[in-house]
């Protein structure tokens, strides 16, 4: 254990006996630290967090890795949960909840769906995705407030009824608030969105969930995970020059693939940390989501210690000093496998098109993308976003963006960037940033996702036309930023994207090529420099927070119109009726990546997130079928015409036929939205069957009534045909690790048969023969 000096001189009065003690109990008087200035009376737990490690360290008699203390700390029965990395499911308890608003409005909705008066843990609702970029931030806030109205309102109500924190439109992004204001080494919070992962920057364990998840916990019941695997990613050397935190997962995600980190926490480690500073550490946590891993986490240290000081937060940066061993690896832990980044020999990173994982070193790209036929002209240069959005990250740009203006240069491409917060727009508002990123052709978003996400009103190509954008961003499959199919986005850092967009090109290499400056001659741009955090302290801008009034909200309404078409009150899902799932149509037979865009695309459709069978008619309108490589075309058998993916189902449902879904690997990859499991369910599908799942999505599968299984030989997936009725046998003695078994009927009066494995536990198994998880929540009550 490291003792701070007061400790060792309190050691050294009363005999090493007292090591026995925990640090805190020799400080019994010590003040209480909450958790968040928002709730001064929830207050970090680090002695119950140490309590369950000392148990857990026991039972398991091995040393602990980072994340392993982190999430058995949480455990609910430390001392008789069964765990085994990879295999066992753990109860937790979570020390709080976050939503963004497109996600918060169904998970309200089944919140208030329980019956229950009040959250039972520390929870948020965050103002981020329903904001269009169109003509610049302030006006781009000023409509959505207008056109969201009611949403807002909606959200506002629910969070002061039953006790959830409100963070209006333009208070920035979810985890870049997270990160200002929640999120501390230690914690374990849970989050509807797949970037929730973005506070392993801070030394927490933060997971994307389904908003059913969040509900669990909200409710006070013990949330469930699959124990998962660790991989360690050993950093050694220093980062330097043009190389960014970025680019150490653009490495990882090229190593790793976006399905390599499934059912996994990537832990960091290893001397090569303490170069990265403390929101660089979240970015690399941040886009860990695109590995699919469960989580990701640093371990503490200097870096975040600055920056809990930096936000008002050195009282809990005091505690986590006293912690500080609780918040480290145990020395001689050892992980499932390991990935090693030597950072002095890391280069700048371009990762893409069409998916987060193609990674290429930026001295390689202008070849490859030559080779594929990628276009070269750079047409778009965006930065910020969740995953770099950061006073660093601002600033770096804007000493890449000074250097042009100092040649006479501006932006050949377009260029937009997103703060991340409120607080963030504030301070590079003050010190500078923001005219100089202006200056060079920029033009400042709102603190909200925008183009990231989809929410970008762009005329500057046609869809259908072939060009190239590239983003500091997460994410870069095909339309998601701008809806246009033929748009290849490349992920890299906010410093390399600034430079491509001041360049024009694809193939410029700021290591070693060369500007034309405005009189004629050629430089070269140095390599970015930029203050980790403001030498002031951060302007907070203006007030955005809505505390949830302390005297309750019993006495509030949330009133939603039956006439509206963006909120709809929920209706239970029928119950299981106790026999094999018979003659289910196959829907849909989908070819290779199904991301949930492409089950329930973002985008325009985020007005109708609160809206259940409004949102359901974009369900799977982006997914490839088989039979035709047509997208939202597919046959209806019972008419024999073809029509789009929702209206055949829809049909399908009107004239009792229940059906199933056929995909490929690692479906449901992507965000976390449960609206792809909920519009399945809502329109009448039973089952899906696939290769391999997304972890995200198939648990929001399984707190919908649906059925994940997948192929126990992965080529049987070839044997299903488009016309094809599959019945699902085995369900009346369905019971963990025993796999079920489906009967295939051709058309042609064949047969086929085959094993589907599942990963259902007992609990979850309840969920299925109740119709959902929330309807067995009320059977419980």
């Amino acid at each position: 254990m490291l003792f701070q000096p007061r400790t060792r001189l309190l050691i050294l009065a009363l005999g090493q006996g007292v090591r026995r003690l925990h640090v805190s109990a020799a400080f019994n008087a010590k003040a209480k630290v909450s958790m968040s200035r928002f709730e001064p009376s929830n207050y970090v737990s680090y002695e119950k967090l140490n309590e369950n490690v000392n148990i857990v360290r026991k039972r398991l008699n091995r040393p602990l890795t980072l994340s392993e203390k982190i999430v058995y700390g949480h455990l609910d029965d430390p001392v008789g949960q069964d765990i085994a990395r990879g295999h066992t499911y753990l109860r937790l308890r979570p020390d709080r909840v976050a939503m963004q608003d497109a996600t918060a409005q169904m998970a309200m909705l089944q919140f208030i769906s329980s019956g229950l008066p009040r959250v039972a843990v520390p929870s948020t609702i965050h103002c981020d995705h329903l904001i269009e970029a169109q003509i610049g931030g302030a006006k781009d806030l000023a409509r959505a407030k207008d056109i969201n109205a009611e949403v807002y309102n909606f959200l506002a109500s629910a969070g002061a009824k039953y006790g959830v924190g409100f963070w209006k439109p333009g208070s920035g992004i979810i985890h870049q608030i997270i990160l200002e204001n929640y999120a501390y080494p230690g914690v374990l919070l849970i989050g509807t969105d797949s970037h929730t992962p973005n506070g392993g920057g801070l030394g927490s364990i933060c997971i994307g969930v389904g908003g059913a998840d969040a509900v669990d916990v909200m409710a006070g019941i013990p949330w469930e995970l699959k124990c998962p695997k660790v991989i360690g990613v050993k950093l050694t050397g220093k980062l330097s020059g043009w190389t960014s935190p970025k680019d150490v997962i653009l490495k990882v995600a090229g190593i790793l693939t976006v399905k390599g980190g499934t059912g996994a926490i990537v832990e960091y480690h290893g001397p090569g940390v303490d170069s990265i500073s403390c929101t660089g550490m979240a970015t690399i946590c941040n886009m860990g989501a695109e590995i699919g891993a469960t989580t990701s986490v640093f371990p503490y240290n200097h870096r975040m210690k600055t920056y809990l000081e930096k936000t008002g937060r050195g009282d809990i940066a005091a505690l986590a000093d006293d912690y500080a061993d609780l918040l480290v690896p145990d020395p001689g832990c050892e992980y499932d496998s390991i990935v090693e980044i030597n950072l002095d020999e890391l280069k700048p990173h371009i990762n893409g098109p069409f998916t987060p994982d193609l990674a290429h070193p930026m001295a390689d790209i202008g070849a490859t993308a030559a080779k594929n036929g990628w276009p070269l002209e750079v047409k778009v240069g965006l930065i910020g976003s969740c995953t770099n959005s950061s006073y660093e990250d601002m600033g770096r740009s804007a000493s890449v963006a000074k250097q042009a203006l100092d040649k006479g240069l501006k932006c050949k491409a377009a260029f937009t960037i997103t703060p991340g917060s409120e607080q963030i727009r504030a301070t590079i508002e003050r010190d500078g940033y923001s005219k100089i990123l202006g200056d060079v052709g920029g033009m400042v978003l709102a603190n909200a996702c925008g183009p990231c996400i989809g929410q970008w009103d762009r005329r500057d190509v046609k869809k259908g036309e072939k060009n190239t954008i590239v983003t500091s961003y997460n994410r870069n499959f095909t339309a998601r930023n701008d809806a246009n199919p033929a748009t290849h986005a490349f992920v890299a850092s906010p410093e390399i994207v600034t430079a491509l967009a001041i360049a024009g090109t694809l193939d410029f290499n700021p290591e070693v090529d060369y500007l034309t400056a405005a009189n004629g001659e050629k430089f070269k741009l140095e390599p970015p420099s930029a203050d980790e955090l403001p030498k002031l302290d951060f302007d907070p801008g203006q007030d955005t927070y809505q505390h949830p009034p302390a005297e309750g909200g019993s006495k509030l309404r949330v009133d939603v119109s039956p006439t509206s078409t963006r909120l709809q009150l929920l209706e239970p899902f029928d119950k299981w009726a106790g026999g094999d799932l018979e003659d289910l149509q196959v829907l849909i037979k989908v070819k290779g990546k199904c991301t949930t865009d492409h089950i329930s695309a973002a985008g325009p459709w985020l007005k109708f997130r609160g809206h259940l069978d409004n949102i359901s008619n974009n369900m799977l309108i982006g997914a490839v079928n088989i039979e035709n490589d047509g997208i939202n075309k597919i046959k209806n058998q019972l008419t024999g015409e073809y029509g789009g993916v929702p209206d055949v189902a829809r049909h399908y449902k009107a004239n009792g036929l229940s059906w199933v879904v056929v995909g490929d690997d690692n479906y449901g990859e992507g965000s976390s939205r449960e609206h792809a499991a909920l519009e399945p369910r809502h329109l009448g599908g039973r089952c899906i069957i696939v290769k391999s799942f997304a972890r995200i999505h198939e648990t929001n599968l399984k707190k919908q009534g649906m059925l994940p299984l997948t192929f126990q030989i992965p080529a049987d997936y070839d044997k299903i045909r488009p016309d094809d009725k599959i019945s699902i046998k085995g369900l009346a003695n369905f019971t963990p690790g025993k796999p079920l078994s489906a009967v295939v009927k051709h058309s042609d009066g064949s047969k086929d048969d085959f094993q589907l494995n599942h990963t259902f536990n007992e609990t979850q198994i309840e969920w299925f023969q109740a119709g959902s998880a929330l309807n067995r929540m009320k059977e419980l009550q």
